[in-house]
């Protein structure tokens, strides 16, 4: 029997997190959303009150409905907060080892019997269910960015993942609005996989110059029917995060289809990251 989740732990309350945070106590969760201070997670708490804001204006919920979801969210900056809830959620960067430290504090302070997912791009969920005493309720749950807007969720079962488990955490997907997707867990997941090495070529493109970025997103664009060229998607993802998926595959595969531009790797050492850094591929203002 899946399990009913009422309250959830949001462990980094950045970009994802504070998306998970908010589509969360949308659906009815009250919602615990944790980061290592409390500035950071008040500034995650201020992204949620500016989206939900922006829906009361195009009328889309009431000043009432937009209360009483952010009646739903309290803040905390101590793991222990997890002990009162019945899954947390790690969103923090894609570092294994902040992860893993992650999770090892959350096992310690959830209930027994409580789920513990991580929101990881490309990371091994069975890696990371491997540092807790919990292997069979570890499970990926991979949103996508911006999280109140993506209807998707890539849902991704471990080596140990129960069947229990997998089914509490599709059926909370639907409940937060999402469609879950079930996936094994290897390197990049299905999402990755797919994308960022499509993200790569679009560089290489760049690199041996075949075409400038815009020429190149206008092929995919108006030849794919793509929404966003895959350059402007790289910028918007960060470029940071783009090699650090391209290395977790490289590495997870060992195969040099997977081999990260040289283009990629000098622009984030030179600190383009992208949309966030004010310059990736293109300059933003």
């Amino acid at each position: 029997m899946p399990q009913t989740i009422r309250t959830l732990m949001v462990v980094g309350a950045g970009q994802m997190g504070s998306g998970i945070a908010q589509v969360a106590a949308e659906a009815g969760l009250q919602v615990v959303l944790n980061d290592v201070t409390q500035a950071f997670a008040e500034k995650g708490l201020s992204t949620i009150q500016r989206n939900l804001s922006r829906n009361v204006e195009k009328g889309r919920m009431t000043v009432a409905d937009k209360d009483a979801v952010l009646g739903r969210i309290r803040l905390s900056t101590d793991l222990a907060d997890a002990s009162g809830c019945d899954m947390a959620i790690e969103a923090a960067t894609e570092n294994m080892e902040v992860k893993t430290r992650i999770f090892r504090a959350l096992d310690s302070h959830l209930p027994e019997g409580a789920v513990l997912a991580s929101n990881t791009s490309s990371l091994p969920i069975t890696e990371l269910a491997a540092v807790t005493d919990r292997p069979a309720q570890v499970i990926g749950m991979h949103f996508m960015n911006p999280v109140p807007v993506m209807k998707l969720v890539e849902i991704i079962r471990g080596l140990a993942t129960s069947d229990e488990v997998y089914e509490t955490v599709r059926s909370l997907a639907e409940q937060m609005g999402k469609v879950g997707v079930e996936v094994n867990d290897f390197p990049g997941f299905v999402s990755n996989r797919v994308l960022m090495p499509m993200i790569n070529e679009a560089i290489y493109c760049v690199y041996e110059g075949v075409a400038s970025p815009e020429a190149i997103d206008t092929v995919m664009k108006l030849g794919m029917n793509h929404p966003m060229g895959p350059l402007t998607l790289a910028d918007f993802i960060g470029l940071d995060t783009c090699l650090a998926i391209m290395e977790v595959l490289y590495e997870g595969f060992g195969d040099s289809k997977y081999r990260p531009c040289p283009l990629l790797r000098k622009y984030v050492k030179a600190g383009w990251l992208g949309k966030k850094s004010g310059r990736g591929f293109y300059v933003y203002e």
